[in-house]
């Protein structure tokens, strides 16, 4: 079976050695992904919402790369430092996937690779 990788360009893939997205066979998973600006620079510190609306926006590119489209996302994991941010999350989330409606986590980490981020996000799909 083919395994496509996709790249974000992120500094952190070749460190950890990992692809922003992996596609095999009818499947697209999506590592975790974080609020980091074009400028390879976290964006938007200290909110959450639009930090949100970044990692979605990251991880959507990568699954169109990958041959997928935002309406075959099945799984979203939302990570967040302070679970208190889960409704500004959930509102980005929401303009994304309000007709997709993909099953969905949202927990609380104790941390994440930069203290700047707010949300690391995962997505799983499956391409028809």
């Amino acid at each position: 079976m083919d395994r496509t990788l996709v790249s974000s360009g992120s500094k952190f893939e070749d460190i950890i050695g990992f692809s922003r997205a992996v596609r095999v066979g009818s499947h697209i998973s999506v590592s975790g992904t974080a609020p980091i600006g074009e400028n390879g620079e976290t964006a938007h510190i200290g909110d959450p919402y639009l930090q949100t609306k970044t990692c979605l926006g990251i991880a959507k590119k990568a699954i169109e790369s990958a041959g997928g489209s935002i309406e075959n996302v099945i799984r979203t994991r939302i990570m967040l430092t302070n679970i208190n941010h889960w409704e500004e999350a959930a509102k980005a989330h929401g303009e994304y996937f309000k007709i997709v409606k993909p099953a969905c986590t949202f927990v609380e980490v104790k941390g994440l690779i930069n203290k700047d981020w707010l949300v690391e996000i995962e997505v799983d799909c499956i391409v028809n």
